[in-house]
Protein backbone atom coordinates (compact mmCIF):
# COMPACT_ATOMS: atom_id res chain seq x y z
CA UNK A 1 0.00 0.00 0.00
CA UNK A 2 1.61 3.29 -1.07
CA UNK A 3 0.74 6.24 1.55
CA UNK A 4 1.70 10.06 0.83
CA UNK A 5 2.17 13.11 2.88
CA UNK A 6 -0.78 15.70 2.23
CA UNK A 7 0.47 19.50 1.67
CA UNK A 8 -1.23 22.90 1.71
CA UNK A 9 -2.19 25.10 -1.13
CA UNK A 10 1.39 26.91 -0.57
CA UNK A 11 3.32 23.53 0.06
CA UNK A 12 3.76 23.11 3.44
CA UNK A 13 2.96 19.55 4.92
CA UNK A 14 -0.02 19.20 6.93
CA UNK A 15 0.71 15.86 8.56
CA UNK A 16 -2.09 14.44 7.07
CA UNK A 17 -1.23 11.14 4.97
CA UNK A 18 -3.03 9.54 2.03
CA UNK A 19 -3.78 5.92 0.51
CA UNK A 20 -3.00 6.08 -3.59
CA UNK A 21 -6.16 3.72 -3.58
CA UNK A 22 -8.04 6.87 -2.80
CA UNK A 23 -6.15 9.59 -4.82
CA UNK A 24 -9.64 10.24 -6.15
CA UNK A 25 -10.52 11.32 -2.83
CA UNK A 26 -8.55 13.95 -2.06
CA UNK A 27 -10.23 16.81 0.00
CA UNK A 28 -9.92 19.88 -2.44
CA UNK A 29 -6.87 22.03 -1.10
CA UNK A 30 -4.93 19.39 -0.29
CA UNK A 31 -1.85 18.22 -2.76
CA UNK A 32 0.48 15.01 -3.01
CA UNK A 33 3.91 15.62 -4.37
CA UNK A 34 4.67 14.00 -7.98
CA UNK A 35 8.16 13.56 -8.96
CA UNK A 36 9.26 14.15 -12.84
CA UNK A 37 12.91 14.24 -13.76
CA UNK A 38 14.46 15.05 -17.11
CA UNK A 39 17.75 12.96 -17.46
CA UNK A 40 20.09 14.28 -19.78
CA UNK A 41 23.27 12.32 -20.25
CA UNK A 42 26.36 14.02 -20.35
CA UNK A 43 27.14 14.22 -24.25
CA UNK A 44 24.09 16.00 -24.50
CA UNK A 45 21.28 14.07 -25.34
CA UNK A 46 18.10 13.17 -23.21
CA UNK A 47 16.39 9.81 -22.34
CA UNK A 48 13.16 9.29 -23.63
CA UNK A 49 11.37 5.94 -22.36
CA UNK A 50 8.50 4.06 -23.93
CA UNK A 51 5.25 3.40 -21.81
CA UNK A 52 4.13 0.06 -21.23
CA UNK A 53 1.10 -0.51 -23.63
CA UNK A 54 -0.78 -1.59 -20.88
CA UNK A 55 -0.77 1.85 -18.88
CA UNK A 56 -4.31 3.48 -18.04
CA UNK A 57 -2.97 6.52 -19.37
CA UNK A 58 -0.91 7.36 -22.60
CA UNK A 59 -0.13 3.91 -23.27
CA UNK A 60 2.76 3.32 -25.80
CA UNK A 61 4.11 7.11 -25.79
CA UNK A 62 7.16 8.05 -25.58
CA UNK A 63 7.53 9.92 -22.25
CA UNK A 64 10.90 12.23 -21.21
CA UNK A 65 11.02 11.21 -17.71
CA UNK A 66 11.27 9.21 -14.48
CA UNK A 67 8.46 10.24 -11.72
CA UNK A 68 5.73 9.32 -9.64
CA UNK A 69 4.48 9.97 -6.23
CA UNK A 70 6.73 10.98 -3.24
CA UNK A 71 6.37 8.23 0.08
CA UNK A 72 5.35 9.77 3.01
CA UNK A 73 8.23 10.89 4.35
CA UNK A 74 9.89 11.63 1.13
CA UNK A 75 11.14 15.12 0.41
CA UNK A 76 10.57 15.88 -3.55
CA UNK A 77 14.11 15.22 -4.09
CA UNK A 78 14.10 11.97 -2.25
CA UNK A 79 11.19 11.01 -4.59
CA UNK A 80 13.14 11.96 -7.89
CA UNK A 81 16.14 10.30 -6.84
CA UNK A 82 14.04 6.70 -5.94
CA UNK A 83 12.03 7.16 -8.92
CA UNK A 84 14.69 7.32 -11.49
CA UNK A 85 16.62 4.53 -10.13
CA UNK A 86 13.15 2.53 -9.88
CA UNK A 87 12.53 3.81 -13.36
CA UNK A 88 15.86 3.89 -15.09
CA UNK A 89 18.40 2.16 -12.94
CA UNK A 90 20.76 5.84 -13.09
CA UNK A 91 21.74 8.24 -10.64
CA UNK A 92 21.96 11.36 -10.92
CA UNK A 93 25.18 12.92 -11.18
CA UNK A 94 23.38 16.42 -10.67
CA UNK A 95 19.78 17.03 -9.80
CA UNK A 96 17.99 20.25 -9.59
CA UNK A 97 15.02 21.62 -9.91
CA UNK A 98 13.35 23.53 -12.58
CA UNK A 99 10.12 24.48 -11.82
CA UNK A 100 7.15 23.08 -9.08
CA UNK A 101 3.64 23.40 -10.54
CA UNK A 102 -0.22 22.50 -8.76
CA UNK A 103 -2.89 21.05 -10.67
CA UNK A 104 -5.90 21.42 -8.95
CA UNK A 105 -7.71 18.99 -10.98
CA UNK A 106 -5.24 16.18 -9.70
CA UNK A 107 -4.94 17.37 -6.07
CA UNK A 108 -0.98 17.13 -6.93
CA UNK A 109 2.08 19.70 -6.78
CA UNK A 110 4.42 18.10 -9.35
CA UNK A 111 8.39 19.14 -8.87
CA UNK A 112 9.88 18.74 -12.34
CA UNK A 113 13.66 18.48 -11.87
CA UNK A 114 16.18 17.96 -14.07
CA UNK A 115 19.46 15.41 -14.09
CA UNK A 116 22.52 15.23 -15.23
CA UNK A 117 24.15 11.25 -16.09
CA UNK A 118 27.52 10.29 -17.17
CA UNK A 119 27.19 6.59 -17.72
CA UNK A 120 27.01 4.28 -20.27
CA UNK A 121 24.15 4.95 -22.71
CA UNK A 122 22.71 0.90 -22.10
CA UNK A 123 23.16 1.48 -18.91
CA UNK A 124 19.12 2.04 -18.48
CA UNK A 125 17.30 -0.87 -16.86
CA UNK A 126 13.44 -0.55 -17.54
CA UNK A 127 10.68 -1.37 -14.66
CA UNK A 128 8.21 -3.73 -15.52
CA UNK A 129 4.87 -2.50 -16.04
CA UNK A 130 5.63 1.00 -16.32
CA UNK A 131 8.14 1.17 -19.87
CA UNK A 132 9.09 -1.25 -22.56
CA UNK A 133 11.90 0.53 -24.38
CA UNK A 134 14.49 3.86 -24.22
CA UNK A 135 16.33 5.74 -26.48
CA UNK A 136 18.99 8.82 -26.33
CA UNK A 137 17.86 11.46 -28.77
CA UNK A 138 20.02 14.71 -29.85
CA UNK A 139 18.75 17.84 -28.04
CA UNK A 140 17.48 19.30 -32.12
CA UNK A 141 15.13 15.96 -32.50
CA UNK A 142 13.98 16.33 -29.04
CA UNK A 143 12.86 19.96 -29.23
CA UNK A 144 10.73 18.57 -32.34
CA UNK A 145 9.12 15.75 -30.75
CA UNK A 146 7.99 17.99 -27.49
CA UNK A 147 5.15 19.24 -30.34
CA UNK A 148 4.32 15.92 -31.32
CA UNK A 149 4.17 13.43 -29.19
CA UNK A 150 1.40 13.66 -26.80
CA UNK A 151 2.81 12.90 -23.21
CA UNK A 152 6.15 15.20 -23.85
CA UNK A 153 3.59 18.08 -25.16
CA UNK A 154 2.33 18.01 -21.30
CA UNK A 155 5.81 17.77 -19.76
CA UNK A 156 7.52 20.94 -21.91
CA UNK A 157 5.69 23.82 -19.50
CA UNK A 158 7.16 22.06 -16.70
CA UNK A 159 11.03 21.71 -18.24
CA UNK A 160 10.68 25.25 -20.16
CA UNK A 161 12.27 27.22 -17.30
CA UNK A 162 15.45 24.92 -18.01
CA UNK A 163 14.89 24.53 -21.88
CA UNK A 164 15.02 27.83 -22.38
CA UNK A 165 18.98 27.90 -21.35
CA UNK A 166 19.57 26.00 -23.63
CA UNK A 167 21.34 26.89 -27.58
CA UNK A 168 20.05 24.09 -29.51
CA UNK A 169 17.05 25.51 -31.43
Amino acid sequence: MEIWDLYDEQGNNTGETWERSRAQEIPEGRYHIVCDVLIRHRDGSFLLTLRDPRKEMYPGCWEASAGGSALAGETPEEGARREMLEETGLQPEKLELISVTRKPETRSAVYAFFAMVDCLKDAVRLQEGETVDYQWIEPSAFLHLLREEPVLAIQYPRYKPYLDQLDII
